[in-house]
């Protein structure tokens, strides 16, 4: 079976515990969460749990049949199989000098990155795109030296 990764968008009553019950059900099953993001809608009420999970097609329709049982979820969406915008948040700090400081704004320039902190010895990076996007960056200034990087995990919606 083919294993691939799946963006699932799930839409959940925004109430204490609901995340912990969504993240359990994950866990007690032994699928592992490759990045998870949650947070309200326009309605308080409500949020939506963006899940990325790597697995075949049994994985995910197991996944789906366990999530439909709990009382709290609204709605599932597989936004992988749908027309999707997918983003993440990446903040990388990097190593720098004087001297390489502006090539790392040029580079971060390049993939419209934006330098949100510069110090004596390093420079903070704000990124966003999708993950071969920010993976592409983070290999093209490895060599300067990472200190910290701290990513979201992907954000989906669907289009139109």
């Amino acid at each position: 079976m083919k294993h691939e990764k799946h963006v699932l968008s799930i839409t959940v009553e925004n109430y204490p515990g609901t995340l912990s019950k969504v993240a359990g059900l994950f866990s007690r099953r032994g699928y592992n969460i490759d990045t998870l993001n949650v947070a309200e809608t326009t309605d308080p009420n409500i949020s939506r749990i963006t899940v990325t999970v790597t697995g075949d097609e049994e994985i995910l329709e197991q996944i789906t049949k366990q999530l439909n049982k709990l009382i709290n979820v609204i709605k599932i969406t597989d936004l992988t199989l749908k027309k999707s915008v997918l983003r993440e948040l990446l903040f990388l700090k990097i190593n720098c000098t004087q001297k390489t400081r502006t090539e790392i704004i040029q580079m971060a320039d390049v993939f419209k990155g934006k330098t949100v902190d510069i110090s004596a010895k390093s420079i903070t990076i704000e990124m966003t795109g999708d993950e071969t996007k920010n993976n592409a960056f983070i290999e093209l200034v490895r060599p300067y030296g990472i200190i910290e990087l701290v990513r979201t995990g992907l954000t989906a919606i669907e289009r139109g």
